[in-house]
């Protein structure tokens, strides 16, 4: 049992805390939960977050049954000592609809604001990946993704092998429109086909971080 002291923490009146729960690689916030002293110490012992349900009145273990697992990194606790900042490596998606993050519902945003590129494609790739998620779960008869999951990896596999086929084919008609036309469509085939393995863009962005990163260390 991991010997912390938890007596500087000012649990409320219910005796709960918040634990904002953020992606360790990419920083992205994914989600707000309580915890209690007893789920806070399940987390320290097992590694994985644990919280409590005010509405169920008991603990979950977060990807217990979903295989979305929070391994925890590091926690932080806030000035006034009343929160918590929980900093985690994300197993799949975060949210129960199939979202990446719990956070994925606008309310305000200053009008006319620029978005930049790095942080645009990002987004994109986690909004569409949270779309073949869902749809992986709840599509109906006539969805081509549910489709693709019910006839498994070969056919997959087989997409993305003539989705490629078809971007070097266009490249090598100089035609820029039909290049991204065709690299979409093999986009959208690889994440489904990281969505099969529950990889999200995140673990594939935070290689691609981290190779560019060895990259810029390098002498040559």
């Amino acid at each position: 049992m991991m010997d912390i002291d938890l007596s500087k923490l000012k649990f409320d009146e219910k005796g709960l805390l918040p634990a904002v729960v953020q992606d360790a690689k990419t920083k992205a916030v994914l989600m707000l939960a309580y915890m209690n002293e007893e789920s806070l110490q399940k987390t320290l012992e097992s590694g994985y977050t644990w919280f409590f349900s005010r509405s169920r009145q008991e603990l979950w273990n977060k990807g217990a049954t979903s295989g979305n697992t929070q391994k925890v990194l590091s926690i932080k606790y806030d000035c006034d000592a009343d929160a918590l900042l929980v900093q985690v490596e994300q197993k799949g998606v975060a949210c129960h609809t199939g979202a990446y993050s719990c956070f994925f519902n606008d309310l305000y945003h200053l009008p006319n604001l620029p978005v930049q590129q790095e942080t645009a494609l990002p987004q994109v790739l986690a909004d569409l990946y949270s779309v073949i998620q869902w749809k992986r779960q709840h599509g109906g008869e006539k969805s081509y993704t549910k489709y693709l999951f019910s006839a498994g990896q070969d056919k997959i596999l087989k997409k993305v092998g003539e989705e490629s086929a078809e971007t070097i084919i266009a490249s090598k008609n100089n035609s820029p429109s039909e290049v991204v036309y065709e690299m979409s469509d093999l986009w959208y085939h690889c994440l489904v086909l990281l969505a099969y393995h529950n990889i999200s863009p995140a673990d594939l962005l935070a290689e691609l971080s981290s190779r560019r990163a060895k990259e810029n260390n390098s002498k040559y």
